[in-house]
């Protein structure tokens, strides 16, 4: 059991501290992170309850309505939540690239349980593709969700950002579970799929840095000003 869970447990923890590592400015407290995990551990099983009674009921007929409505929005609505409700309005959340920490914390957290339970049924000949499939695109779907939360802290138009960056989530996460619907040719659709996922990733962090930056520099010039104004005020 021990080694079930190690193997379910260490390729989240590995993205998660890959992805915490990749801020630049300051890191979030360890534990408002290991919160939003703990958040995304919890919900694994109401989540499950929900897709096992529609499932066992046989109330989806449609490939493409489980994986984008009883998967996707299931899911990434759920996490999303967890993370406005949680961490958006905190103190700590105060860069754009806040956004991605927790959305990825909360969906490792539920990927890390969800890899858990099926290594445990399964069995770990399988702990290598979970980790490289299911582990990893729900670390992607947080970091495009996050970047979008992080720009709607610091946006005018919050709604239409928090919305953007749910509906993104739920679309990769419908077309990832619908190309594993692919009886014999999934793997040769899923490794460009991945490579697209892990590059667009990639380009949100380094953009919510940039942004992040541009942020900063804006912010000097008028705090200098109100330092100047407040220094040629009479004592």
């Amino acid at each position: 059991m021990f080694t079930v869970l190690s193997a379910g447990i260490a390729p989240g923890i590995a993205l998660l501290s890959y992805f915490y590592l990749r801020d630049k400015y300051e890191t979030e407290p360890i534990r408002m992170v290991i919160r939003m995990l703990v958040f995304g551990a919890l919900v694994v099983f109401p989540v499950m309850v929900v897709q096992f009674a529609f499932q066992s009921e046989h109330l989806i007929h449609s490939n493409w309505i489980e994986s984008f409505f009883l998967n996707g929005l299931l899911e990434e609505f759920v996490k999303w939540f967890l993370v406005i409700y949680t961490a958006y309005h905190h103190t700590e959340f105060n860069e754009r690239y806040d956004g991605i920490v927790y959305s990825v914390a909360v969906s490792l957290g539920f990927a890390t349980v969800e890899n858990v339970l099926y290594l445990s049924a399964y069995g770990l000949h399988y702990a290598i593709m979970r980790a490289l499939l299911p582990v990893s695109s729900h670390a992607l779907f947080g970091v495009i969700m996050g970047y979008y939360i992080g720009k709607a802290k610091f946006s005018t138009n919050k709604r239409k950002y928090l919305f953007v960056g749910l509906l993104f989530a739920v679309l990769l996460h419908g077309v990832y579970d619908l190309l594993l619907q692919f009886k014999t040719s999934w793997l040769y659709i899923m490794v460009p799929f991945m490579g697209f996922m892990w590059w667009n990733a990639l380009r949100k962090v380094k953009m919510a840095h940039v942004q992040h930056q541009l942020w900063l520099k804006r912010k000097l010039p008028l705090s200098r000003l109100s330092d100047k104004m407040n220094g040629d005020l009479p004592q």
